[in-house]
């Protein structure tokens, strides 16, 4: 893994441990890492296994562990002081976390010093974040990836687009109304190109409200108009994109994202970019004769400086 992708990362570690229990936001962070606001949480969750805000709530329990243990303040003290904006959402985290409330934890400890049971899980968990200081450098797996990465220059292009909002995995119903409309204006895959874009982070975002834009390239001087509000149109951005592509079930497309971010970047010597990434779809599932989607997934990069 590049080192200058695991010292960005230590720096936002090392901010969110001092302050941890300040009001943190993910563009503070973000800007701390210098990574792109619209990839950083992907990143970070790619490199240490968790959310930052997941991560965020972690070092802020295993602080009030500290204070539930050793001091006698309140519980409604531990809260503040740790960052938690009222007892409950502290007792609500603290539970998911320890599978107990603060005060069962509390009179365990008054009555003996041998709750490590109770501690083992966060010692475990706290032994995988580190997993990532550890990646290797695999002279095999890099060149692997070279030779199923491309770099591409892409042009900005006019595309219409429908609007799914909610789950990643029920988005055929856009794609059934833009292919209908689509057909009906001369619009196919042999002159035209299909684009999937996932505006949320799903980590971020509820399920139930994630954006995802079905979208057709048109072509120049395409009247716009006089479809509106059947579909909507915008401009897709160009620039230079890292290329994947990938033949499986859609399901597993997240997979993809995943090693992306957490395996070829870090040691690609570019960063992610403040663009969205595009999934140029070049089958139709439903037609598959094994169910599944032909992607070229485009990652929005620019060179590391």
């Amino acid at each position: 893994m590049n080192l200058d992708y695991r010292e960005r990362i230590d720096k936002v570690i090392a901010y969110i441990e001092e302050h941890s229990s300040q009001p943190l936001k993910l563009d503070t962070l973000a800007e701390i890492s210098h990574f792109s606001k619209f990839h950083f949480s992907r990143i970070f969750t790619a490199m240490v296994g968790v959310t930052p805000m997941v991560f965020v709530n972690r070092k802020r329990i295993q602080h009030s562990l500290v204070l539930l243990t050793e001091t006698n303040k309140t519980i409604l003290e531990v809260a503040g002081q740790c960052g938690f904006e009222s007892v409950s959402v502290f007792n609500a985290h603290f539970k998911r976390y320890y599978g107990c409330t603060p005060g069962s934890i509390r009179n365990s400890s008054r009555r003996n010093s041998n709750f490590a049971s109770s501690f083992s899980n966060i010692q475990a968990e706290s032994a995988s974040l580190a997993d990532y200081n550890r990646a290797r450098s695999n002279p095999l797996l890099r060149r692997a990836w070279d030779s199923m990465v491309e770099i591409r220059q892409i042009p900005e292009m006019e595309v219409a687009y429908i609007r799914h909002i909610g789950s990643y995995l029920d988005t055929y119903s856009a794609w059934d109304k833009l292919s209908r409309w689509a057909d009906q204006h001369g619009l196919h895959a042999g002159n035209q190109q299909f684009i999937g874009i996932s505006l949320d982070d799903g980590d971020l975002v509820e399920e139930s409200a994630c954006r995802y834009d079905a979208c057709v390239t048109v072509p120049e001087g395409f009247e716009q108009g006089a479809h509106r509000p059947q579909v909507e149109f915008k401009t897709v951005s160009g620039g230079m994109y890292a290329v994947y592509s990938y033949y499986d079930t859609v399901d597993k497309l997240v997979l993809a994202y995943d090693s992306m971010f957490s395996v070829w970047l870090p040691r690609s010597g570019y960063e992610a970019d403040d663009r969205p990434c595009l999934e140029f779809c070049l089958n139709d599932p439903m037609k598959d004769q094994q169910g599944k989607c032909k992607v070229d997934l485009y990652i929005p990069i620019r060179q590391r400086v």
